[in-house]
């Protein structure tokens, strides 16, 4: 455990877990934090990959600065913790949230430290609905609501929220213990944080972005997602870049992390074993 300091400051949390091999980074989603991968850094750091987990900047066990929640600015501080562990061939992997990093880091720093990317459950390529984007799977009236109902009750949002983040037709695909656990690291989120990171998941456009990306990409997302539909996010990335495959887990919400961890892992690992093979070739 240690802590990395961005270009402007802000101390982020970060883990690393060494398993001797190449780097895997791993970007969590909002409103959670680094932790909500412990589903998958066990299975990676037995498969000899070096894994590093850490807390967005206002969320976790990050830093709680009052700025700085736009994507060019997180982007900057993935860039800034590559840089700091001189990472190399690296395997980025973002969820929801952390997908936009993903793409926005390749977009403004390149692909040079780069092997891959994996985009799971991915934000991209533009969640907002408008005139230039009708297939936006989040409508103005339902972004203005979350709002709302955040900045209203927390508490409550954080409930309703964690519900259909883990569920397929309002059943439960996560054990009540596992949701808690995701509402506990919600709160950890700093509030004006919190805020900030919804209006930029929900109204970036990444479709410049996704057309700087040329290095192999696996889109991984659930069809049973009612958070990010697969239809609006992971099938229209998977056409716009080039160098991507589409896998769908049936029966999957949002957060497959959790709900659907062995066909996860093992679509991840089967991924990174290719690029090894591939690597070796």
């Amino acid at each position: 455990m240690g802590e990395i300091t961005t270009r402007d400051g802000t101390a982020l949390h970060v883990e690393e877990s060494y398993g001797g091999g190449r780097p895997v980074v791993l970007i969590h989603g909002w409103p959670l934090s680094g932790q909500s991968w412990e589903g998958q850094v066990g299975a990676l750091v037995d498969e000899g990959y070096r894994v590093i987990t850490y807390d967005r900047r206002g969320f976790g066990r990050s830093d709680k600065p009052p700025t700085g929640f736009d994507y060019d600015t997180l982007a900057a501080d993935l860039d800034d913790i590559a840089t700091a562990l001189d990472l190399r061939d690296m395997t980025l992997v973002g969820f929801s949230m952390g997908g936009g990093e993903v793409a926005r880091y390749i977009a403004n720093h390149g692909e040079d430290r780069l092997d891959s990317i994996v985009l799971a459950s991915a934000v991209t390529p533009y969640m907002l609905q408008t005139e230039d984007n009708p297939f936006g799977p989040l409508t103005p009236e339902e972004a203005t609501q979350m709002k709302t109902d955040l900045e209203t009750d927390r508490e409550a949002f954080f409930d309703e929220f964690t519900r259909a983040f883990y569920s397929v037709a309002d059943e439960l695909k996560v054990t009540e213990a596992e949701r808690q656990k995701s509402i506990e690291w919600a709160r950890q989120s700093d509030p004006q944080a919190a805020l900030a990171c919804m209006e930029s998941f929900g109204g970036t456009d990444f479709r410049g972005d996704l057309d700087e990306i040329t290095v192999p990409a696996l889109v991984i997302h659930g069809d049973s997602d009612d958070i990010v539909p697969v239809s609006g996010s992971a099938e229209r990335t998977q056409e716009q870049v080039r160098s991507s495959s589409l896998q769908v887990i049936s029966g999957a919400p949002h957060g497959l992390l959790a709900s659907h961890t062995s066909e996860f892992n093992e679509a991840l690992l089967g991924f990174l074993a290719e690029r090894n093979g591939d690597m070796a070739d």
